[in-house]
């Protein structure tokens, strides 16, 4: 199987993809194989639901829809195009998925297979239905797929190099666990978003949905403002507020009553409108329902901070504040070329 007949491969996942990404589900008579595979997976996505409730069928949409945006021809090319990709002895990488978002850990397993080596999943199990489904999919488009594709329960075993993201500790456990291996290793990292008071109502918008979208529990969601001296927050909460429908959701709303009493009973100043609250804090990762915030004196000595501890950061949400900033709005639609934490997975995948 050639990188081209791989390339066409996913192309075809994308148009299967495509016809579950919009609020009412069509199915497209010219995809290939949906007599077998489209009601099985409407079935999957209910499951996936049913086994995680931050899960909403819209939030799975969401995710699907990003995936069979990316999943075409020219975004494959496009991504690909820089690298030479011409392996001849496949190696068997193993792949740690987290489960905080739907399908978060499929940017590994496309990365694994598209460059040629063999894959080994264990996946969360948070988010263990939708995957496996997919990869049953790739095995009736291009039947040289089968056998290369492996998910287990199980210890990992038999493995030449390994993708493994988790929290920080359990990333010291696997940088300890997969030291004499090849590995990318990845821990917790939260977003920013530099603020300058300056922002448009839609951009402020925007923002609404870096910070609410999968209920801020991916690590592009925006979890902490640097906002300048004397910064008031009245535009930003205007802004917030066409997310209120998300109280309605249980488990949100139990998140956001008890980290409220959290700061109540401790008397930490905080303001709130109902279904967000925003503390000064100088930490990263805010919980569920809180956003933190901190000032800053200057846009340098800003820039000389998140310098410093840019091994906690995802993402910077920002406009004109630096380089390799995302757009307010855009987090949670990363291109195909867009690495978590920086770490190029193709490179490695081809040095290993």
């Amino acid at each position: 199987m050639n990188l081209q007949q791989r390339i066409n491969a996913f192309v075809k996942l994308g148009d299967f993809l495509s016809q579950f990404s919009n609020e009412v589900i069509g199915k497209n008579d010219n995809v290939e194989h949906n007599d077998t595979f489209f009601e099985g997976f409407k079935h999957q996505l209910k499951l996936a639901e049913e086994n995680n409730g931050w899960f909403t069928q819209e939030n799975i949409r969401f995710s699907i829809k990003n995936w069979a945006e990316a999943l075409t021809t020219k975004n494959l090319n496009k991504w690909l195009e820089s690298y030479q990709i011409n392996i001849t002895k496949p190696k068997q990488v193993a792949i740690i998925m987290a489960g905080n978002i739907p399908l978060v850990g499929f940017h590994d397993f496309l990365s694994v297979l598209i460059s040629g080596h063999h894959v080994l999943i264990k996946q969360s199990s948070n988010d263990k239905h939708i995957l496996p489904y997919l990869a049953k999919y790739l095995e009736f488009v291009q039947p040289e797929f089968k056998g290369i594709m492996t998910f287990t329960e199980d210890k990992i075993e038999g493995f030449d190099a390994v993708i493994a993201t988790g929290s920080n500790n359990t990333a010291r456990y696997f940088e300890h666990y997969f030291k004499n291996k090849p590995s990318i290793i990845r821990n917790n990292r939260n977003s920013v978003a530099v603020l300058t008071g300056q922002e448009s109502k839609e951009e402020l918008v925007a923002l609404s949905e870096d910070i609410f979208r999968y209920y801020g529990l991916g690590c592009r969601n925006v979890s902490k403002l640097f906002v300048p001296k004397n910064y008031n927050f009245d535009a930003f909460f205007e802004a917030m507020y066409h997310w209120h429908p998300i109280i309605d959701k249980a488990k949100y709303a139990n998140n956001y009553d008890y980290n409220k009493a959290v700061y109540l009973m401790s008397e930490f100043d905080m303001l709130e409108n109902g279904f967000l609250m925003i503390k000064e804090d100088e930490s990263y990762a805010s919980p569920i329902a809180t956003v933190f915030y901190e000032y800053y004196d200057s846009p340098k000595q800003l820039k000389e901070k998140l310098n410093i501890e840019t091994q906690q950061i995802q993402c910077i949400v920002s406009n004109g504040f630096t380089e390799n900033e995302i757009a307010f709005g855009a987090t949670q639609k990363p291109q195909l070329w867009d690495y978590a934490d920086s770490v190029d997975s193709i490179e490695f995948l081809l040095a290993i």
